[in-house]
């Protein structure tokens, strides 16, 4: 299953795409956890996927991608 939007349409502000994967599981499992204890509590919790709403919230820009900048690695030049 693919999700839209596209990997090159949410990292547009410089994420790497393996942070931007990373940060979108990490909210996953929040939203995962959230929906295990509103389950717990008998309340109604909604049919899409964790990830699925994960990757809307990223896309809205609900939260963001903090970057540690000595790890982001550098362009190389010709091979």
């Amino acid at each position: 299953m693919m999700l839209k939007p596209s990997m090159s349409q949410m990292a547009v502000h410089g994420e790497s795409y393996y942070s931007v994967v990373v940060g979108i599981a990490k909210r996953a499992r929040a939203i995962a956890d959230e929906q295990e204890k509103e389950k717990e509590k008998n309340k109604k919790i909604p049919d899409e996927k964790p990830v699925a709403l994960a990757v809307d919230e990223f896309a809205q820009r609900k939260f963001t991608i903090i970057e540690d900048p000595s790890v982001k690695p550098t362009k190389t030049v010709g091979a």
